[in-house]
Order: C-alpha cells, then sequence, then structure tokens
C-alpha cells in the first residue's frame, strides 16, 4: 500500500514531528513519523495482511544509528501475533542475505564475528537479560534509588527525573543491545516500552512483543497489536513522552484506530541495509546525507 506521508495528526510512533504548512488548504501538516495509523485502517477496512516501503521522517538527532530520515518496511497481518511477525522477519532477513550476497553470513566489522542468519535465532526475555547483566535477580522488585544505584555501579548516568522503566531501559540500551551481534530475539519488553501491545497473559507489567536484534543494532520490533479499542486508547492516553539526553519532551502517539481484528505488526528500517553492506555508522549508506548550510 502507498499511504501519505503529509497526516494532520502526529501519531504512530512516539518521536518529534517536522511540521509544513499546505497552502490549498490553508492548514498546517505533519510529515508522518510512522505509517501505522493509515495501514491499521485497511486492516480494519478487510485488508487482511498489508505492507509499505515508505519514507519516514522523525525531527530528532543525527547519530551512527539515526537519521531524521530513512525508509522503512512496516507490516500488519490478521488473526497473527508476535511469534507470527519473529517467523516473518527471520525468514525476511535470511532470504534477503541469500538473494543479495549469495550467503546466510556476514562479517560484523567491529568485533570480526561472522553473524550467521541462517542458523538457529536466539530467543531471550528481556528480564534475563537485565538480570544477567545486573547480577540482581530481584532487580524488578528492588525500589527506584535502588536501580538507580545499580546502573551508575554499571558507570552509566541516570537522570534524576527518569522513570524505573528508562533506568532499566538504558542498562539495555548502554549495556546489552552492543552486546547482542548474532541474531537475538528479545521478548516480552516492559509494557511501558510497547503500550499498544497486548499484555502477557501470565502477568501485567510485560507486553507480548518482541525487538530482533543483530550486529549491535535493532533491526525490526515485532509486537501482539493490542485490539481492544478501548484499552488501546487508554494506554495511548498514559503514555508517558519520552526525553531526551536534555530532557526535552518529544510528542507521543496517540492513535486511537485500535484494530477491531486480531493483528500483528512487525516493522524493519534501514538497519537491514547496514547489515548487509558491513557498514558501521548509517551515513554510510546515505548517498547524500543532510548537512549544515555552509558546511
Amino acid at each position: 500500500m502507498e499511504t501519505p506521508i503529509l497526516e494532520s495528526t502526529a501519531g504512530g510512533a512516539a518521536a518529534r514531528p517536522f511540521v509544513t504548512h499546505h497552502n490549498a488548504l490553508n492548514a498546517d501538516f505533519f510529515l508522518r513519523i510512522a505509517t501505522e495509523l493509515r495501514l491499521k485502517r485497511l486492516l480494519v477496512g478487510g485488508y487482511d495482511r498489508v505492507f509499505e516501503i515508505g519514507r519516514i521522517f522523525r525531527n530528532e538527532g543525527v547519530s551512527r544509528k539515526h537519521n531524521p530520515e530513512f525508509t522503512m518496511l512496516e507490516v500488519y497481518q490478521a488473526y497473527s501475533d508476535y511469534r507470527g511477525m519473529m517467523t516473518l522477519i527471520k525468514d525476511l532477513l535470511t532470504t534477503l542475505c541469500l538473494d543479495v550476497l549469495g550467503t546466510s553470513e556476514i562479517k560484523h566489522g567491529a568485533s570480526g564475528q561472522l553473524i550467521n542468519f541462517g542458523g538457529p535465532w536466539r530467543e531471550v526475555k528481556y528480564k534475563d537479560l537485565i538480570r544477567e547483566t545486573t547480577g540482581d535477580a530481584g532487580w524488578f522488585e528492588r525500589s527506584k534509588a535502588e536501580k538507580t544505584a545499580g546502573a551508575e555501579k554499571l558507570g552509566l548516568a541516570i537522570h534524576p527525573g527518569w522513570q524505573e522503566f528508562e533506568i532499566t531501559n538504558e542498562i539495555f540500551s548502554k549495556k546489552i543491545e552492543p552486546n547482542l551481534i548474532q541474531p537475538t530475539f528479545v521478548t516480552h519488553l516492559p509494557k511501558e516500552l510497547c503500550p499498544l501491545a497486548k499484555i502477557t497473559p501470565t502477568t501485567r507489567r510485560r507486553s507480548t512483543c518482541s525487538s530482533c536484534a543483530s550486529a549491535a543494532w535493532e533491526i525490526a520490533p515485532a509486537y501482539s497489536e493490542q485490539n481492544d479499542p478501548t484499552r488501546s486508547a487508554r494506554c495511548s492516553r498514559r503514555r508517558p513522552a519520552r526525553r531526551s539526553r536534555t530532557s526535552t519532551r518529544i510528542s507521543c502517539s496517540r492513535s486511537s484506530t485500535a484494530c477491531r481484528r486480531p493483528a500483528a505488526w512487525a516493522s524493519a528500517s534501514t538497519g537491514s541495509g547496514i547489515l548487509l553492506t558491513g557498514a558501521e555508522s548509517i551515513r554510510d549508506v546515505i548517498l547524500f546525507p543532510q548537512l549544515r548550510p555552509g558546511a
């Protein structure tokens, strides 16, 4: 499907949008920060499987892993779940490697390891990685002060305004993800990180989702989408705003177009292209990177 880039509502992700003015309609519009809202409408309208490969615009910082505009593949499939999306992601990446490179192995430049997409992929729960890294089996029962002290002991700088899940996720981002070289599905992330995913039936603290990581990058998240419209709207309203390093608020998704039919969601961005080329920075795979005027 091909959906609009100009949107009247900035939704579908937690990101600051670019704003532009539509002269003919005399109204301000946002450059989309995700294709989610439109693709969900198509799913509700009866298209059981939809995808879009489209340009996304997020008015945020530039780094080795991020660029304000990028191409993303976003997929929705009715009557499936996050495990169905995990299978799709694995098949997609393995097929891409074989078609583009003629092999299922890629050399990781930074570590020199051979990444094998053709073999078994590791699957591990988020909470188990955190417990292993902190050496604390009772990490998730600790107070905020104890978690802050534990993170600082690992050499991390913790902002005093962060919530507990943000402290924990800083450990994941800085101490765990950089070491995920082989293809890995990290499952059952905290519900605060995936507020529009279904909650696991055994606990109210985890979501039915996964994050595919490889070569120290997140390649593709996958959700069992929350398809109860009342719960979806409630979670969306409660969703906390992310903060940058300077604690600048970034607008949150305000999606109220929850799917009425069972659906699963997955997305893969330009991380796949970086993997296949062996590049260490996103700029290495951008032909015309944006520069400051006069630079």
